[in-house]
């Protein structure tokens, strides 16, 4: 470790459980940090991917995988800062004939761009899962890939020029697609501002692909140890080369920032936000909703190459030791 602190850029979101690294309280050791403000994050997302701009960043874990394998030079740390289940949020319209889950093949769907991890994982789930042949659904996606070099299964189509998903669900175009911002629940691209642009679709009617997911999500995870991960921490390869420390610090001030938050996580009902989504992951993962590390998350890290892989976005089986560096190691 050098005896002058190593300055550097950084693009994170502020979480409740990222808050005491972002505000100075939890030090990164060695590291003095020069936060970078993107709004939204998914917007660092591309500047990351496209012009490397940081040294280290928050970034979609299917987009890295895509990016690493397409040469970039970043790679990541096992800390998970964003997580969530998916088997709600995929709807399709009550007038699409679908009463079981192969009826969505043939199908048209929406989706805000094929590699966004939402995506990926609920389409994961219903190859893997319910048997369905993903490649027989026409996704539609109506932003473009952060990672410009890669090139989409002949399934995926653009929408056309002046229309979206959300107006293509409400006419009928589209007979299912995700919600929230993986696809109907707002237009256009991610850019400053984006929250401006959220739309809300025309029907209020929209049908759950799951029903009653909550136990769905509870049973899969018991049997399968898989527990869905978004945002991941990138740093420059240039980085870890010339200061391999740095991998431990950041681990280490991340871990302690995150311990402090879930400390005082109350339960499901007296919180809102990003505090009740993590705390309604508790009562399915146990106490901690933001298991950092390789050794916890490996069922996870595995199914998520497995996914990216048999969707087309990775040309091979890529191993966890090539796509991740082990801090704990």
């Amino acid at each position: 470790m050098p005896s002058a602190p190593l300055r550097l850029k950084m693009a994170i979101a502020t979480y409740g459980h990222t808050a005491a690294i972002k505000d100075g309280s939890i030090p990164i050791e060695g590291v003095t940090p020069e936060f970078v403000a993107v709004e939204p994050q998914i917007a660092a997302y591309r500047r990351m991917v496209r012009d490397v701009e940081f040294d280290v960043c928050e970034i979609a874990p299917s987009t890295y995988m895509i990016a690493r394998e397409h040469g970039s030079p970043f790679k990541a740390l096992p800390i998970f800062v964003s997580r969530n289940f998916h088997h709600s949020g995929f709807v399709y319209r009550p007038d699409a004939g679908i009463s079981k889950p192969k009826d969505l093949e043939g199908k048209n769907a929406g989706v805000r761009a094929y590699s966004v991890t939402t995506g990926v994982w609920g389409r994961g789930i219903l190859h893997n899962e319910y048997g369905i042949d993903i490649s027989k659904i026409t996704w539609w996606v109506d932003d473009e890939e952060h990672v410009t070099t890669l090139k989409l299964p002949p399934y995926v189509k653009h929408v056309p020029a002046g229309r979206s998903l959300v107006s293509m669900m409400a006419s009928g175009e589209l007979q299912a697609g995700f919600t929230g911002n993986a696809g109907l629940g707002r237009t256009g691209a991610p850019k400053e501002g984006w929250a401006a642009g959220a739309a809300k679709p025309a029907e209020s009617n929209y049908i759950e692909f799951f029903k009653d997911s909550r136990k769905i999500e509870a049973e899969w995870h018991k049997r399968t140890g898989i527990y869905p991960f978004h945002g991941t921490i990138v740093v420059k390869d240039s980085v870890l080369k010339e200061h391999p420390w740095v991998a431990k610090s950041l681990f280490k001030a991340f871990t302690e920032a995150k311990n402090r938050y879930i400390k005082q996580l109350p339960s499901p009902d007296k919180v809102s936000g990003k505090d009740r989504q993590l705390a309604e992951m508790a009562t399915i993962v146990g106490r901690d909703p933001l298991p950092y590390g390789i050794k916890a998350n490996l069922p996870s890290i595995e199914a998520l190459i497995k996914y990216v892989h048999q969707q087309g976005m990775l040309k091979r089986m890529h191993s966890v030791s090539e796509l991740f560096e082990d801090p704990e190691a």
